[in-house]
């Protein structure tokens, strides 16, 4: 995506104008439809999306008595969204009085509580994809080997590397180079606006159950369509090695 118009800058606040086609739904009716959507980066892993006030259906909002302070973006006061026979408490949000003047004539809407997020015409989960973030999916023939308390785990020469923006690299193994029989289906599961929903594994290679260690994009999206099946493991609690040489363990919010 591309981006135009000014940024504002407050403390770790930066803001942006999107050039997507923005749309939000609460029980199968439009919220909020917009072509001049705001990125607003309140945390430095991806944006928040903010709408004009003339972009959102104001009609459908009511104030409550909920007033938030952010260090940054002031004082919020909040509306309970009422739309499609649903109420989403306190999910609507305005800085009147936003010492970030591109804030004042904006809404933010709570993502979880919207039934549905569209990017132009394609539904976007989790959360609003970071223009900045990039993803890619490379095949690799170097050798890939995932040991966990010395037991063998994955080894491949197959293997695809996914290089994506802020995350140590992923190597994705085919499933006929891992030991299957050592995995066990989790009720886990996690979706990705880049990559779409994974499911997970743990691990067992001896008596220790190492829960979540491993997951596969069954059905990932488009851009991800070169990972479909393949399995990959946390490089922060595995012992990851490349060619044979032990790979330092990345620390990340993954790392436990």
């Amino acid at each position: 995506m591309t981006t135009n118009g000014t940024t504002a800058r407050a403390g770790r606040i930066r803001v942006e104008r999107g050039a997507k086609r923005v749309r939000a739904y609460l029980g199968g009716e439009l919220v909020a439809d917009t072509i001049r959507p705001r990125l607003v980066w309140e945390v430095p892993q991806y944006p928040a999306y903010y709408f004009p006030v003339e972009d959102v259906r104001t009609d459908l909002l009511v104030a409550t008595s909920t007033v938030t302070h952010s260090p940054s973006r002031g004082d919020a006061q909040h509306f309970t969204v009422k739309a499609g026979g649903k109420n989403a408490e306190d999910a609507a949000r305005l800085y009147t009085d936003s010492p970030i003047e591109e804030l004042r004539d904006l809404i933010r809407l709570d993502w979880e509580s919207m039934d549905g997020w569209f990017e132009e015409d394609e539904e976007v989960y989790t959360h609003p994809r970071d223009p900045y973030t990039r993803i890619d999916i490379l095949p690799t023939s170097r050798r890939v080997r995932v040991e966990v308390d010395g037991v063998v785990l994955a080894e491949s020469t197959n293997a695809r590397v996914l290089f994506e923006t802020g995350l140590p690299p992923r190597w994705y193994i085919p499933k006929t180079d891992v030991r299957m029989d050592l995995l066990v289906p989790t009720d886990t599961a996690t979706h990705c606006p880049y990559k779409g929903r994974a499911q997970y594994w743990s691990a067992r290679p001896s008596d220790r159950l190492v829960p979540d260690l491993g997951w596969s994009y069954r059905t990932p999206l488009p851009e991800s369509q070169k990972i479909a099946g393949l399995v990959a493991f946390y490089n922060e609690r595995i012992d990851l090695y490349i060619d044979d040489e032990l790979q330092q363990r990345p620390v990340t919010k993954f790392s436990k």
